[in-house]
């Protein structure tokens, strides 16, 4: 049995499959945040990205519909949370914070030097 936070990763999970920006917002609180972690090695947005819409379309460019990834649910800091391989390599790790039934936090890891014990054979 999933617990609410399970159920509400395993939906916007699901949206991003879908790679619509308006099933992603009606998975994410009003008030929702994103806060990407590059290193300065990947091109990302800057600071903290506020509001279900504009973290919507940055879900969209980063996790969604990119060619030959796989998007998973795994464990993330002893939660569910999301996983994007390309070929086995993590290109983006992504830890969840959820309010009710909706995603309220998004916490992206990009940055290649911290995704490295990510990667599958």
């Amino acid at each position: 049995m999933f617990d609410r936070h399970d159920q509400v990763v395993r939906r916007f999970a699901d949206a991003c499959g879908l790679g619509a920006v308006g099933g992603l917002r009606a998975a994410l609180h009003t008030d929702a945040v994103a806060v990407c972690d590059s290193g300065g090695q990947v091109s990302t947005a800057m600071g903290v990205v506020s509001g279900a819409d504009d973290v919507a379309h940055l879900a969209v460019v980063l996790l969604c519909g990119q060619p030959d990834t796989e998007l998973s649910i795994e464990a993330i800091n002893g939660r569910s949370g999301l996983a994007l391989r390309r070929a086995g390599q993590a290109i983006a790790v992504v830890g969840v914070d959820t309010i009710g039934a909706r995603v309220a936090a998004l916490w992206i890891v990009l940055n290649p030097a911290k995704l490295r014990g990510w990667h599958r054979s």
